[in-house]
């Protein structure tokens, strides 16, 4: 398994992200195309009734979905309406093995979702994790077989859903890790909610490696030591923009 899920074997570092933390600019307009189908955004211009609450649900071993996570939540911060809220899994391996696969420690100031059960209070929910051959990372698959109560009483049902993710290579499972996610959203009565080709030209750039389909934005780590780039993150950052309008329009509706 890669760095960041793919299938690349490394013991290179990820470097402690700093930069991970840092404000994203990818919000600017040449970060977006201008080209981007914005009526998709802008139908949902209309204030809600009530604020509503969009989580940001992930797992991040080496920083690369984190990177991903915190650029979605800057791109759903810029619609009216809308609160984010930041939450990441509880991890499943121990410290020493953490520390043998030398992954860095994790930021204190994105906590650990306390419950599966705060999700109920979420009007949508966006799922970021590293790939594992082809599937969702071990620690959130672990989170999505705690929701079982959720699912008892479809507490979740009827709830937008979206995914980000991160592979080690092209081939990786940038497509595939989507489609095996989706299972959980509908066990759950979730609304798969992908973001198709709504970022207009950003989408058909074949001028440099980038992550990210049809299903949501993506990240290529390769070994864990490539960082997102500046296409990644504006396209996490459209997604958040757009999982955060979409959220209001089907409240409108």
């Amino acid at each position: 398994m890669g760095k960041g899920g793919g299938c690349v074997p490394s013991k290179k570092r990820q470097p402690p992200a700093t930069t991970v933390a840092a404000a994203p600019s990818a919000s600017s307009a040449a970060a977006v195309p201008r080209d981007a189908p914005e009526a998709a955004l802008d139908s949902a211009a209309g204030e809600s009734a009530r604020t509503l609450r969009l989580y940001i649900v992930f797992y991040s071993m080496y920083g690369h979905v984190e990177a991903l996570a915190r650029h979605a939540a800057a791109g759903a911060g810029t619609v009216e309406g809308v609160d984010v809220v930041l939450r990441r899994v509880p991890e499943t391996l121990s410290p020493e093995v953490l520390e043998k696969m030398q992954a860095p420690a994790k930021d204190p100031d994105v906590p650990v979702i306390a419950a599966p059960a705060d999700l109920e209070e979420a009007d949508g929910v966006l799922f970021g994790f590293p790939t594992r051959y082809g599937a969702m990372a071990a620690q959130m698959k672990a989170f999505f077989d705690s929701t079982g109560s959720l699912w008892e009483k479809q507490r979740l049902a009827g709830k937008p859903g979206g995914f980000f993710l991160s592979t080690g290579t092209q081939g990786g499972g940038q497509e595939t890790t989507a489609w095996t996610a989706i299972t959980q959203l509908v066990h759950h009565g979730m609304l798969f909610v992908p973001i198709g080709y709504t970022f207009g030209s950003g989408m058909f750039n074949m001028d440099d490696i980038r992550g990210g389909s049809p299903y949501g934005a993506g990240v290529f780590a390769g070994d864990g030591s490539r960082q997102p780039s500046e296409a990644e993150l504006a396209l996490a950052e459209h997604q958040g923009k757009y999982m955060a309008a979409f959220m209001k329009k089907l409240v409108q509706t």
